[in-house]
């Protein structure tokens, strides 16, 4: 009797010391992304669909964000592994909180260039950069191209603007009603706004600030100096899983849509495809990106960036370029050579 119970206890104790290994084999990851679920939250989104998160041994949880600023702190104070983030957004963290224990650092560039871009309607006469001296302009107080915005008008001796906040649902609300005269967001996201309002593509004035001076780099993949201390292992293997998805969503963003669909169903399926079809061209699938290398960046590029966001955020501290990146958790150049051609 003893026996046999002895040997069950054994056996159940085993049982559950597989069952622990086996979970402990499986590296849950948080992960904070900078704004909702729209088209270009695919690439988050497409590698657990597929299982290529699975198969690296992660179980990964993307929650929606509110901003890049907000994707920063959340993983500064170690809610969050790893996130989303403007790397301006990233700069500004570092110079304003010098003493900071827990910095984030980028580990991966997503978009290589800004998306931001100034809009204006047609109608309003501003054709050029110069046309928008003494205008309204107006964005949330925390968007990334009104915050570069000083950068974008010493590169183009724009004079003196007037700023209107507003929430972001209002931008382009505002923009069309006449409120301002041209407003700043991320091009992806505000065109196909002022389109779902009821004006055309072609009576919207776009000035991506890439094409205007502004070699700011945009979104990248961040991480908490605590995860890459205690797991090197799982942010590589984060990283590879996540390039392998990319491929995926660049090759058929219509698919990719899908698992956006999955994770909200309120989406337009139309317009998100749209939208992260306007994002793969716009900062992903860009000469940029094709010349330095999907996922990395450039010294002196970096270090120009730096110096930039230091001026414009009249930071506390300037920004050290060497320490927001880290690329040495990135995939071999073989695994990121995942841009296809650009169409001419």
């Amino acid at each position: 009797m003893h026996k046999r119970f002895f040997l069950k206890t054994t056996a159940m104790l085993a049982a559950v010391a597989a069952f622990g290994t086996a979970q402990a084999q499986t590296t849950p990851i948080k992960f904070q992304m900078d704004w909702r679920f729209e088209g270009p939250a695919a690439f988050f989104l497409v590698p657990g669909a597929n299982g290529y998160f699975k198969d690296a041994k992660l179980d990964v949880t993307v929650d929606s964000g509110n901003g890049s600023g907000g994707a920063v702190t959340r993983v500064a104070s170690g809610t969050y592994d790893l996130g989303f983030a403007d790397l301006a957004a990233l700069m500004e963290f570092h110079a304003n909180n010098p003493d900071a224990p827990n910095k984030p650092v980028a580990i991966m560039m997503v978009y290589n260039n800004t998306p931001a871009s100034v809009m204006a309607l047609k109608k309003s006469g501003i054709k050029t950069p110069a046309d928008l001296a003494g205008k309204k302009l107006g964005a949330p107080v925390f968007d990334a191209g009104r915050r570069a915005f000083p950068i974008f008008q010493k590169a183009n001796g724009i004079g003196n603007v007037a700023w209107t906040a507003m929430d972001p649902p209002l931008r382009e609300t505002m923009l069309v009603r006449g409120d301002v005269d041209a407003i700043t967001g991320f091009t992806f996201t505000s065109l196909l706004n002022i389109e779902a309002r009821g004006v055309k593509a072609e009576d919207v004035v776009v000035m991506q600030y890439p094409d205007y001076g502004v070699k700011l780099y945009g979104n990248a993949i961040i991480a908490s100096p605590k995860i890459l201390k205690e797991n090197p292992a799982a942010v590589k293997a984060f990283l590879a899983a996540f390039t392998k998805g990319a491929k995926d969503v660049i090759t058929n963003p219509a698919k990719a849509i899908e698992t956006v669909k999955a994770r909200d169903g309120i989406i337009n399926v139309e317009l998100e495809t749209r939208r992260l079809k306007l994002a793969i061209d716009t900062v992903i699938n860009s000469p940029d990106a094709h010349a330095e290398g999907f996922g990395q960046v450039k010294g002196p590029r970096l270090s120009l960036m730096a110096s930039q966001v230091s001026d414009a955020f009249n930071t506390k501290t300037r920004v050290k370029a060497d320490d927001v990146w880290n690329g040495s958790f990135l995939p071999t150049a073989k695994e990121l050579d995942i841009l296809p051609k650009i169409k001419k």
